[in-house]
């Protein structure tokens, strides 16, 4: 059925189909996926919780780590439990509404998880190319502001296709043939000109991607000359053992988004299953590796930053 508008009609609600090709198998893969959304809800809770209550953690990296924990809860919980619904109880259905603001929430958060691994980069320049004067350039309010921009900037670049998604007119077909509702899937049920909505999409993910890009690689040629320079190999391992961390971080959550963004696009002869798993995949994998990165090795991390971590002598 078709809810009727001034300047748009859409469906009451939209049949979300899993994972095609894998029906008699959805039980089964779930349970895997449950397994990381668990791992990712308490380790990314406890990097909160131990960050908050550990005095000696409240520098700029880690205040950063603690909103890239936050996001992560955000991403991760925006869609896992509707997926496991949909593999465990059939609940195909979601409301028109409720895809839009699923939609919405699975795109700002990832451009603000990109904005923040950009902010961890400049971090580490900072850290091992300025030392002695990291605690004066990144003060607290400095990252408050740099992680209230991030946040601004996602908002601002996704919801104008958000709205222009929810004032179009819609097709009798509303099927997705994906397990959670994303921007080019939900266009693909519209019966009218998507041009310019296509263009803003690409416009927005390439301006993001494309500038935190270019901010991590300057940042890392910039660390890697400084930290070439170094007199001793020890000292030189210490400040690439600083990055080692976030360099991880980076490679989790770009590979699987680049090649899920190109793919959808693109990709017209890669198997549906492959690209609908790794948009799974993408979407859960950082935020249960991110915990798991940076906590491993917690009391190691408490060491450094009482010794002082930030590319100086203890």
């Amino acid at each position: 059925m078709l809810t009727s508008g001034n300047s748009s009609s859409h469906p009451v609600s939209f049949i979300l189909l899993g994972i095609p090709g894998l029906e008699n198998s959805q039980f089964w893969v779930a349970f895997p996926f449950c397994a990381m959304y668990v791992v990712a809800l308490v380790g990314n809770i406890t990097l909160l919780h131990v960050i908050r209550t550990d005095p000696t953690l409240h520098e700029p990296m880690y205040l950063f780590l603690a909103m890239l924990a936050t996001t992560d809860l955000v991403l991760s919980t925006s869609t896992q439990p509707k997926m496991l619904a949909i593999f465990w109880f059939h609940d195909h259905e979601i409301e028109y509404h409720a895809c839009l603001i699923q939609l919405f929430f699975i795109h700002a958060f990832s451009s603000v998880e990109s904005g923040l691994l950009m902010a961890m980069a400049l971090d580490r320049y900072v850290a091992i190319c300025f030392p002695l004067h990291h605690s004066s350039v990144l003060t607290p309010s400095v990252v408050g502001k740099l992680g209230a921009g991030v946040m601004m900037r996602g908002l601002l670049w996704v919801s104008p296709f958000c709205f222009m998604v929810s004032r179009m007119r819609f097709c009798p077909n509303r099927i997705i043939p994906q397990s959670y509702c994303e921007h080019m899937a939900v266009l693909k049920l519209v019966c009218a000109d998507t041009r310019v909505n296509r263009a803003y999409g690409l416009f927005a993910a390439f301006s993001v991607v494309g500038f935190d890009v270019i901010a991590i690689s300057v940042s890392y040629v910039m660390i890697l000359r400084t930290v070439l320079q170094l007199p001793s190999s020890e000292a030189r391992l210490k400040a690439f053992g600083t990055c080692a961390s976030h360099i991880c971080v980076i490679l989790a959550f770009y590979i699987p988004a680049l090649f899920t963004f190109l793919t959808h696009r693109f990709g017209h002869h890669v198997p549906r299953v492959v690209h609908i798993m790794f948009a799974i995949l993408y979407l859960l994998v950082p935020p249960m590796l991110n915990p798991i990165i940076y906590g491993v090795r917690t009391k190691q991390i408490r060491d450094r930053v009482i010794q002082g971590c930030y590319g100086k002598d203890p």
